[in-house]
């Protein structure tokens, strides 16, 4: 699991340190608590001032919808992280997904990846697909959250298939998908399937596994479910 904070923290002295510290020498009763400066650095948990490394590294993208400029051109490298830190700092700094204009698009994939059915990492793959139709702002925040975390975080059995995520905003119903790079893989397909239904707590929602293939010469409701779940 994706490590989100700090369980404890040793910059204060313990009650015998200060003690100790008051008892020591016959320093003026002023500075009877300032232990040393090398003392103080000795407290130190030092795991407090070290990032978390993810297994990965992640990019950030942005699309929004221009008519006056190929799909490409309206594809925007954010950027890239690869602590928990640095994520967070990055999913804090910018807006929402529930505050993104209609047919705009958040998206995270692993390095080298980019956000496409015609890459090479995702053109053999396909994605989990969940409707999200008149959800509440609160919780398309919340599913885009979870969802990061658990994929950042290697929370899936077969996280070598997982290419990104992507979160589409549109009129009707906002999307959210997990991208896998091999459509073929039943077994890893399901298995993160399942898991994505049970880490996200969807209970009886359905989402359903979409090859890219079909989604290339299909659209909306019409394209091909593989699976169903």
């Amino acid at each position: 699991m994706v490590y989100t904070g700090y369980e404890h923290c040793a910059l204060m002295p313990t009650p015998d340190q200060l003690e100790y510290y008051a008892d020591e020498g016959d320093e003026e009763e002023s500075h009877a608590l300032q232990p040393p400066f090398h003392r103080v650095v000795s407290l130190i948990d030092y795991e407090v001032t070290v990032k978390h490394p993810l297994e990965h590294t992640w990019t950030q993208w942005h699309w929004e919808n221009d008519r006056s400029k190929s799909w490409t051109d309206m594809l925007i490298e954010v950027t890239s992280f690869n602590t928990v830190e640095d994520f967070f700092s990055v999913y804090y700094i910018i807006k929402p997904p529930s505050d993104l204009k209609i047919f705009n698009d958040y998206m995270v994939f692993k390095e080298g990846v980019r956000p496409m059915w015609e890459d090479d990492a995702n053109k053999n793959g396909g994605r989990w697909i969940m409707l999200l139709e008149k959800a509440s702002k609160y919780f398309v925040n919340k599913m885009w959250h979870d969802l990061l975390l658990c994929i950042l975080g290697e929370c899936f059995n077969y996280s070598e298939q997982i290419c990104g995520a992507v979160i589409n905003v549109r009129n009707k119903a906002n999307k959210l998908s997990l991208w896998t790079k091999d459509a073929d893989n039943q077994q890893a397909i399901l298995s993160i399937g399942l898991q994505m239904k049970q880490l996200l707590q969807l209970g009886d929602m359905e989402i359903q596994y979409q090859a890219h293939k079909d989604a290339m010469v299909q659209h909306g409701p019409n394209v091909n479910a593989l699976y169903k779940l």
